[in-house]
């Protein structure tokens, strides 16, 4: 009778563990909306190496450059379909003025960027340099204009001389500068992070200055503009609350929010590359909030603005960790591990899954800065572990969102627990179903059990992001430690599709 007992205990605990490690979804048919490929947009600021030493070179650096623009990151760039890039800030934003930018380079006056570590920005990169850059990518300019430090006039007359094709002041200036037509530049930010370093406003004061920046930000023929407004610092509810009572409607395209998850304190963030898992479970928890910040701030916009024609444009997230050791503490320059990879991934599922509201958002940023996509030294350059996410999920670029249920096991540290996985899905224009899954817990494979609602399908092929540690980085002696490979977990069984994801792994799903 003993025996008997102890084996039936032993079944009901290898039953408890299977389903600790068993995970259910339903993937819908279809929805009412697509998933804007401009949520996969990226953020360059004057700060650190990102601009210079990042895209834009020392004219005697031995690489492929087309005028000092670095070519081999914009091939990696063009290779994930870059849809749009955010620039000039970012806190710099609002100390840049444009017209120091433009003519002869010699003749631009130099400026202490007071924002990111006190150095001299000559302006050699600057509004032509930019829309060059964006031309060579194929991607979208978003401009982030001064309202902090500057003026209506200021933003009026940038706006005209990039956007006017006809006579006039600014247009003749662009001219002589060497650009007969306009570039027509839709995105533009109205200031930036105008609660803190654009200019630490009460929410009404910005509202005001909104109208006003706006009002006199014209559009000209063939090129209207999608005006975003500076929102709220994460959990700044009366923020984008304010501004939806204030600002009227036809005047914004878009609201935006910042969010950055931080593995520690503001005032000691934690290491990129050397941390323990209970500091690793922290780090994927914050990461999660977005999902809940999300929702309240687009419950807030949705009493105000229920057929959802204002977006919500997350245009800086990521994850911000302390410098890498022996860099300057002003430039931001961090490692890029597999707990990064993470991060994205489950982000872009987030924006996915409210793709209805969230039509853009930025990573913070494009390269040497924070979550990079892209580290370079001198002539050596590497793809981090972010950007191999973001060549995965390219697939889901204004792709019909389809809606997913899923019942997931918890990832459990002390008492604490989070979903160990999270998903999203798309069709494509051909009809291929993409499915985007993460596994959180690092050191248990999950079991996913899926039900494709009236979806037909006949094969399954897939693409697997993973490493030996969640701490794993590439490096410029090991640049291919962490890269995508071929996933053969998954397979067809009856109705459903079953895929098993190794720990701490993002895995995209093709079905046909």
């Amino acid at each position: 009778m003993k025996s008997k007992l102890s084996f039936l205990l032993l079944l009901l605990c290898a039953f408890a563990a299977q389903a600790q490690n068993t995970a259910s979804l339903v993937i819908q048919p279809k929805s009412d909306h697509t998933i804007s490929r401009h949520i996969y947009g990226h953020f360059s600021e004057h700060l650190g190496r990102c601009i210079y030493d990042g895209f834009w070179v020392d004219p005697a650096l031995n690489v492929q450059k087309k005028d000092r623009i670095r070519l081999d990151v914009v091939d990696a760039l063009k290779k994930i379909h870059i849809p749009n890039l955010r620039w000039p800030g970012g806190c710099f934003a609002d100390e840049y003025h444009w017209r120091d930018g433009i003519g002869p380079r010699e003749q631009r006056p130099k400026m202490v960027n007071t924002n990111w570590g006190g150095v001299i920005e000559d302006n050699s990169f600057g509004t032509h340099e930019f829309l060059e850059l964006c031309e060579l990518l194929g991607c979208e300019p978003y401009v982030s204009a001064n309202v902090g430090s500057g003026t209506v006039e200021e933003m009026a007359k940038w706006v005209e001389y990039l956007n006017f094709d006809g006579i006039s002041p600014m247009s003749a200036i662009r001219k002589q500068n060497g650009h007969e037509a306009p570039w027509k530049v839709s995105f533009w930010g109205v200031g930036n992070e105008s609660w803190g370093c654009g200019g630490n406003m009460t929410p009404a004061f910005y509202a005001d200055q909104y109208r006003r920046y706006a009002t006199y930000a014209r559009n000209y023929p063939g090129a209207p503009l999608k005006k975003i407004v500076s929102g709220a610092n994460d959990f700044d509810f009366n923020w984008t609350e304010t501004i939806m009572k204030q600002v009227p409607l036809h005047q914004m395209w878009g609201v935006s929010l910042h969010y950055y998850t931080v593995p520690l304190t503001w005032g000691n963030k934690g290491s990129a590359t050397s941390f323990s898992e209970q500091e690793y479970f922290t780090t994927m928890k914050k990461c999660l909030a977005m999902d809940s910040l999300v929702i309240k701030h687009a419950a807030i916009m949705d009493k105000y603005d229920p057929k959802k024609r204002v977006a919500l444009v997350v245009d800086e997230w990521g994850i911000w960790t302390n410098v890498e050791p022996g860099t300057n503490p002003g430039f931001l320059y961090q490692q890029n591990s597999l707990r990064d990879a993470l991060i994205a991934g489950t982000t872009l599922n987030i924006f996915n899954n409210h793709s209805d509201r969230v039509r853009m958002a930025e990573l913070a940023q494009t390269v040497n800065v924070l979550q990079a996509l892209i580290l370079t030294d001198k002539e050596k350059m590497l793809l981090t572990p972010t950007y191999h996410i973001f060549d995965l999920y390219k697939v889901h670029h204004d792709a019909q969102y389809l809606p997913v249920q899923l019942n997931s096991p918890a990832y459990t540290s002390g008492k604490e627990q989070i979903p160990a996985v999270n998903v999203s899905a798309s069709l494509d224009s051909t009809g291929v179903v993409h499915i985007s899954l993460v596994n959180l817990n690092p050191t248990q494979k999950i079991t996913v059990s899926t039900s494709l609602q009236e979806v037909k399908w006949k094969t399954v092929s897939g693409q697997i992001l993973t490493s030996g540690k969640v701490t794993d980085v590439n490096t410029f002696d090991q640049p291919n430690k962490i890269h995508i490979e071929k996933f053969n977990g998954a397979k067809k069984q009856g109705d459903q599709l079953v895929a098993e994801l190794p720990p701490a792994s993002v895995v995209v799903l093709e079905l046909k």
